[in-house]
């Protein structure tokens, strides 16, 4: 099976595992820290996503892969109007990028009322809640589905 194909199917279980957490684990357990574990899933299938798209590309000769994650980000945003992932779903996923870069980074995370808190070294603040991570989620299925109707 060709590489993106199995990078599709990568993307899918993530969502999979992302969905079922924030729609059943999640109300059943009211546990909060499990924000950031469905949030890295999400990631984890936009990232999946985003490599299948480029080995699509390249399979079919269409872009070349670069050595750094960065070059190969700005290839796919040059292409995702092929796979009709809007402005909007760009904006979002550079959203997920930079949240996620910013976790690994950060100096602290707690959670306080209903949400997760991630703080870097210079005190500033992202939140996570329920309510932003369903966007991200509906963000990263919307991209899937289109791109399932090109590679899938």
């Amino acid at each position: 099976m060709e590489k993106f194909k199995e990078d599709f199917k990568e993307a899918l279980k993530h969502l999979r595992i992302a969905d079922h957490m924030t729609y059943v684990t999640f109300p059943l357990l009211n546990e909060k820290r499990l924000l950031l574990k469905i949030f890295d899933e999400i990631h984890n299938s936009i990232a999946s996503c985003i490599n299948s798209i480029l080995n699509y590309e390249y399979y079919y000769k269409r872009i070349d892969l670069y050595s750094t994650s960065r070059d190969n980000l700005d290839t796919f945003f040059s292409v995702a109007k092929n796979y009709n992932i809007s402005n909007e779903h760009i904006k979002k996923i550079k959203e997920i990028f930079e949240i996620n870069r910013k976790h690994k980074q950060s100096a602290m995370e707690f959670v306080k009322k209903e949400k997760f808190v991630i703080m870097s070294d210079s005190l500033n603040v992202r939140i996570l809640d329920l309510r932003t991570i369903k966007e991200y989620l509906l963000a990263a299925k919307e991209v899937l589905v289109g791109v399932g109707k090109k590679i899938g």
